[in-house]
């Protein structure tokens, strides 16, 4: 193989206590909730400059509860300002190892499809009149173009699925 960015092998015994701490994460975070993309589409956002605005509004809604109207909840945007504080390191560490998850993913892709196409190259040149003619007809499927809308196999264009 003439490309390896990852070389990798997972040993087995290691999947259950990750699938272990991964249920763990999960029954432990049970109260995060999920958005649609429209309801993250219609959210008002806190950014970087938004969040100093926001502490300081707290801190101002705590100081003068009098003047807030009677239904404004000051300790529920107490409870969020101290959830966030308390998930933000978190959301970090669990962001950086999703990271790392999917690049290791993509490298290896990559690989496979790098060595996929060294196969299918020597296939090519040196697989004529071996015998191996219908593999290398079944490997170049991937490439040929069907016409539009008949769900044939082989329909993809250009190379790049």
């Amino acid at each position: 193989m003439s490309q390896n960015l990852v070389d990798l092998q997972i040993d087995t015994s290691v999947l259950d206590p990750l699938d272990a701490a991964i249920l763990q994460m999960e029954n432990s975070l049970a109260h995060l909730i999920s958005l649609t993309p429209e309801q993250r589409r219609g959210l008002t956002k806190m950014g970087e400059k938004s969040e100093a605005f926001c502490r300081a509004a707290l801190n101002v809604a705590q100081q003068h509860a009098g003047i807030m109207a009677r239904d404004f909840d000051i300790e529920g945007f107490q409870r969020d300002q101290q959830a966030l504080d308390l998930l933000r390191p978190r959301i970090l560490r669990i962001a950086h190892l999703y990271q790392r998850v999917t690049d290791t993913e993509m490298a290896l892709g990559s690989d496979l499809m790098a060595a996929a196409l060294e196969v299918y190259g020597v296939l090519k040149v040196a697989g004529k009149g071996k015998g191996l003619d219908e593999a290398r007809r079944n490997l170049g499927a991937r490439w040929r173009i069907s016409p539009q809308g008949t769900g044939e196999p082989g329909g993809e264009s250009g190379g790049n699925g």
